[in-house]
């Protein structure tokens, strides 16, 4: 397991809750990808699993902490999705097994670490696990979209938030990890929304050329008008981070019309920006925002959509100067 310094202060403040006979039997973890969530969940599920603990950290040595790191241990549940889903099956299983008689005669733990992937039956088989818990039973779920967890399940849960390290501390690790260029660091942080762990995968060569190569084609694009070469650069088969960067574009050239600078997060593509900022007024710019939020809606949302297609009529429209005006809901 790897720890990340940014995740002291949550863990020590929820350890400190079971610490004090506090804590919660279910705690929902929020946290956006590429925080250090894994690491967490593990670090609590260990401290809980341990018959001895040492002060917040998990003794490593008892037979329970062993079968943790074997991972096999008989009171501990985590139960695998299959594509993409955790079914009912799944979850009456484990709480057939949690209702039962402990085996390690301690705690009993179920670990959701990617709750979002419950299907609506699943979730509401758990309910009633959740409303009546079992005797020292605890369920640690983590999301990245809690909107998408059913309403009567996260109001069963103490919702967590977690936060990500401000910029400052994300720069110092992302340099300690080897990537000594700060303007691209900073950049890479910006986009993953301060999540570092985000933010190192964004920066390895071959991913962050990709970047680079959509910025050097929109910047030629803008030059000579001929919008369609962004073609290749956007359609990447069910990979739709292109599409958030250039909205990233679109957004920082708004913020260039209004003076705010300071607030860019391609801070390494500034030329590209202001000629962003040159191509319209900010009702253009922000129509042409919408447009290609809808474009990447409809790559997200829509089953079996000619991706080619669609992104082809965006980029013909945007050549043409087409501004349409979208309602969201």
């Amino acid at each position: 397991m790897k720890w990340y310094p940014w995740l002291n202060a949550p863990y020590r403040q929820i350890l400190s809750c079971y610490q004090q006979g506090r804590g919660h039997h279910a705690l929902l973890l929020h946290s956006q990808p590429g925080n250090g969530e894994a690491s967490l969940c593990y670090a609590i599920n260990r401290w809980l699993m341990c018959r001895q603990p040492n002060d917040s950290k998990s003794c490593g040595v008892c037979y329970s902490c062993r079968l943790m790191m074997a991972g096999n241990h008989p009171d501990f549940y985590q139960p695998e999705p299959k594509e993409q889903t955790l079914g009912v099956d799944s979850i009456r299983t484990i709480i057939d097994s949690v209702y039962g008689r402990t085996r390690q005669r301690g705690r009993k733990v179920v670990s959701l670490p990617h709750a979002e992937q419950l299907t609506e039956q699943a979730a509401n088989a758990l309910l009633k696990t959740l409303e009546e818990p079992p005797e020292d039973t605890y369920f640690l779920l983590v999301c990245k979209k809690p909107a998408r967890l059913l309403p009567t399940l996260r109001s069963r849960c103490l919702y967590w938030p977690l936060l990500a390290p401000n910029e400052a501390l994300g720069l110092y690790w992302l340099g300690q990890a080897g990537f000594d260029d700060t303007l691209s660091a900073c950049t890479a942080l910006r986009l993953c929304a301060n999540a570092p762990l985000a933010a190192e995968a964004l920066l390895q060569p071959a991913r962050w050329q990709t970047r680079l190569a959509l910025c050097t084609a929109l910047q030629d694009a803008l030059a000579n008008g001929d919008f369609l070469t962004l073609l290749p650069a956007l359609n990447r088969d069910k990979d739709d981070e292109p599409l958030h960067w250039l909205l990233s574009l679109l957004t920082d050239a708004l913020k260039w019309q209004q003076s705010a600078q300071e607030y860019l997060v391609n801070a390494d593509r500034t030329s590209l920006v202001t000629a962003l900022a040159a191509r319209g007024s900010a009702g253009v710019l922000h129509a042409q925002w919408q447009q290609w939020l809808l474009c990447l809606r409809q790559c997200q949302e829509i089953s079996g959509v000619n991706r080619e297609l669609l992104l082809t009529q965006h980029l013909l429209d945007w050549e043409k100067g087409v501004a349409h005006t979208y309602t969201f809901q």
